[in-house]
């Protein structure tokens, strides 16, 4: 039994590329691999009582990626979304509109007015052509997200990679050094464990 449950999370998927190459696949292949991952962590998170959780999508610097790579993470993201809205859980997706990279199938989905969460829904926002200069230039487009309490990063980087930096001022940073597609529930269960280790002051 954990003694505390973090109420926020952010999620970085990282590693669907190299995934794909060291299973002999084309990087562009690697992301449909981590559909599974998204939607189990978020039944996992349901389980523990996780009220919140961000997920980050891909950045407007992704879409500088060569084209396919560009359509292939964003098909799975519209793929990650449909399989959220058949779960018990209010979605909202942030994210740069106004450009051609950011998939026109999630613009019902955008500047939804959030809800407080009812029958024990998560609120899930997926981060979708998002970018933190964006972000400041839109008025802090993420405003009405709520602080985050622990950042969970796949795939080994150290970094995050301009993830709602006002969310997570005060967040705790845990990484798991394998790689999204290869998510297994430890890896999740592990974080939180960890969570519980930490002194959360706030600053004060």
């Amino acid at each position: 039994m954990l003694a505390r449950i973090p109420k926020h999370i952010g999620i970085i998927p990282d590693g669907n590329r190299r995934w794909a190459k060291r299973n002999g696949l084309r990087k562009e292949d690697g992301y449909a691999y981590g559909l599974r991952p998204g939607l189990q962590l978020l039944q996992l998170a349901q389980k523990f009582g996780i009220p919140e959780i961000t997920y980050y999508g891909f950045t407007v610097d992704n879409c500088k990626r060569p084209k396919e790579q560009v359509h292939a993470f964003s098909d799975a993201c519209v793929q990650a979304v449909q399989m959220i809205t058949t779960e018990n859980a209010t979605l909202h997706v942030i994210g740069n509109t106004g450009s051609t990279c950011f998939p026109t199938q999630l613009l019902p989905y955008v500047n939804v007015k959030r809800q407080p969460a009812s029958n024990g829904q998560t609120t899930v926002n997926f981060l979708v052509n998002y970018g933190w200069e964006w972000d400041m230039k839109n008025g802090w487009a993420s405003r009405d997200i709520p602080r985050i309490d622990l950042v969970i990063r796949w795939g080994g980087m150290r970094r995050l990679s301009g993830f709602l930096p006002l969310q997570t001022v005060y967040a705790d940073f845990y990484i798991v050094d394998d790689l999204w597609p290869d998510f297994q529930e430890k890896q999740f269960f592990d974080a939180l464990q960890w969570y519980q280790k930490q002194d959360v002051t706030l600053g004060g």
